[in-house]
């Protein structure tokens, strides 16, 4: 199977990637290696990837159609894995225009390419920030989603809704994935676990918003890929799943788990609740687990300490990736 992968440098996509291509497919990526936060970081995701003889490495915009055009033209694709978004709630806030064109003009020039190319599978990467400050819990694909709280969260529910525009009108089979919290080897920069072990590691206090109490439900890397795989392979008519752990872990939990590993102790900056944050998330699986089979396996104190052995060595030693 060929696929592209939109945001394929990135976190997410170098781990997709890697595993699609040990799997014998032909994955091309597409990434414009941006800087919401340092490139040379994408660049070492893939860099034991592209010498690959199934893996290729362009580098563009999905807001560029003309570039699309040519990649769709010279490629036969059996299905597009869509990654490629701006990302994170607060910065979203602080550039809402940004995040339009990219998150949802960026996904319509992508559904467009595969209805001029008669492409029938596509898996788009939702959020659970669509569920916004949801007071019931577990998050349900049923639930109403229509009072999303930051920009980010909005342009993700607009995404899932041009998705279907597509479906109906034009056949194309799509899987919309909500993700909830990701981490592992890895992980951006900017999110709470990598940002608070650098923190933690040089001594420097970590900003805590609120009152420490808020609940995330955190889904390490490995367990993802087994959902947005099975999303792959299972592509047929329109879908939304949640792919999160169906467990909630208190952020101050979080923090001693992640300064346990460390073996340094956390320095607490304590912060006013900001903008946008949501007190908890909690994702109803049952549906993922009935439809593709997913069976996340990962407890956040396993998942914590594989990160935390990556952490420690990922400057020095050249890690296999899980």
């Amino acid at each position: 199977m060929k696929l592209l992968v939109t945001g394929g440098a990135g976190f997410i996509g170098s781990h997709l990637s890697a595993s699609l291509v040990n799997q014998g497919h032909e994955i091309v990526c597409l990434d414009n290696f941006n800087d919401y936060y340092d490139p040379a970081i994408k660049r070492n995701n893939i860099a034991g990837l592209v010498a690959h003889k199934n893996y290729q490495l362009l580098e563009g915009d999905i807001l560029d159609l003309p570039l699309l055009q040519k990649i769709f033209t010279g490629h036969k694709f059996d299905a597009i894995v869509h990654l490629a978004a701006r990302a994170g709630v607060r910065p979203s806030i602080l550039e809402p225009l940004l995040y339009e064109r990219v998150n949802v003009q960026g996904t319509m020039h992508l559904l467009e390419m595969c209805r001029e190319h008669g492409i029938s599978r596509f898996v788009f990467a939702s959020s659970s920030s669509v569920y916004g400050a949801n007071k019931k819990v577990p998050f349900s694909e049923s639930d109403s989603v229509d009072n999303p709280i930051s920009p980010y969260a909005a342009t993700k529910k607009a995404g899932e809704l041009v998705c279907y525009t597509y479906h109906k009108l034009y056949k194309i089979s799509i899987n919309c994935l909500r993700f909830f919290t990701v981490y592992g080897p890895r992980q951006r920069p900017d999110m709470a676990i990598h940002k608070f072990a650098n923190l933690i590691d040089k001594g420097k206090p970590i900003p805590v918003f609120g009152d420490g109490k808020s609940r995330r439900d955190y889904t390490f890397i490995t367990d993802i890929l087994q959902g947005i795989e099975a999303a792959i392979n299972r592509c047929n008519g329109y879908h939304i799943y949640n792919l999160g752990e169906s467990n909630t872990v208190e952020l101050l939990y979080l923090i001693d788990l992640i300064q346990n590993g460390l073996g340094k102790k956390a320095i607490i900056d304590w912060k006013p609740d900001q903008p946008g944050d949501v007190p908890i998330t909690f994702a109803d699986i049952s549906n993922a687990r009935h439809d593709l089979d997913y069976h996340p396996q990962v407890a956040i104190e396993a998942g914590i300490d594989k990160f935390v052995q990556w952490f420690k060595n990922k400057d020095s030693v050249k890690q296999d990736i899980l």
